[in-house]
């Protein structure tokens, strides 16, 4: 199982995801980190694991606000040795189109930013873009239901259980059943709710490809230990 951490960068520093409500998301406190500055809770990362992959959301982008690009910008640049997924808030073509262009790392494309469903023709099969479908309270965030459907996935897809982040409820197992058994040849990732190596075990056997993280190292219910176990 693939493991990916998450940073939630707002106004320059990261934040605490609790739910998807992302007004009210403090800053960062983390046993692997003294402060909220990106790079530094980067680098415990690290410590804590040598992680091969970091995934970034990057909330104003969107939330429609001014993008946090250049922290961005900066993060690929010092931690080279990353493979960095990035969520900048892509709602049509042409914004993937310039993220392809000109940002760093694999564009992550939101269905709850997405606004054109005309970007779907270009998904399928693609490993040059990672698909995340966003549920809050068991409804599809976004434009078209279309997307729901494996026919429009690229290799790689994301499942979100928002309103499961960082609020130690647990993964959506119904839910990830079911896209795993339509998904055939499709690497899937849970997102949100996972609380411990427990929780890993029960995504395993469900096939589950990967998972991302972040409240459970950041609190240490995850640690360096359960990590390599699961090498």
């Amino acid at each position: 199982m693939i493991l990916v951490p998450v940073i939630d960068i707002s106004c320059g520093q990261v934040v605490h995801a609790r739910g998807g409500t992302r007004e009210s998301y403090p800053l960062l406190q983390s046993i692997l980190s003294r402060s909220s500055d990106p790079l530094a809770v980067v680098s415990g990362l690290l410590r804590l694991y040598p992680f091969n992959c970091l995934y970034i959301a990057d909330l104003d982008a969107i939330s429609g606000r001014q993008d946090q690009f250049t922290v961005i910008r900066r993060l690929t640049r010092q931690f080279p040795e990353l493979h960095f997924w990035i969520d900048p808030g892509i709602d049509n073509l042409a914004s993937l189109q310039r993220w392809q262009q000109h940002g760093p790392g694999i564009p992550v494309i939101g269905s709850e930013t997405l606004t054109d469903p005309a970007i779907l023709d270009i998904l399928p099969g693609s490993g040059s873009v990672i698909l995340s479908l966003d549920f809050r309270d068991a409804h599809l965030l976004g434009a078209t239901d279309a997307i729901v459907s494996p026919e429009y996935w690229p290799r790689r897809v994301i499942v979100m259980s928002l309103d499961h982040v960082g609020r130690n409820r647990g993964p959506d197992l119904p839910r990830l059943l079911q896209l795993r058994a339509t998904s055939a040849g499709v690497e899937l990732y849970a997102a949100g709710g996972i609380r411990g190596p427990a929780d890993l075990h029960a995504l395993q056997q469900l096939h589950i490809d990967g998972a991302l993280l972040a409240s459970a190292l950041h609190d240490g219910r995850i640690g360096t230990e359960d990590l390599n176990y699961r090498d």
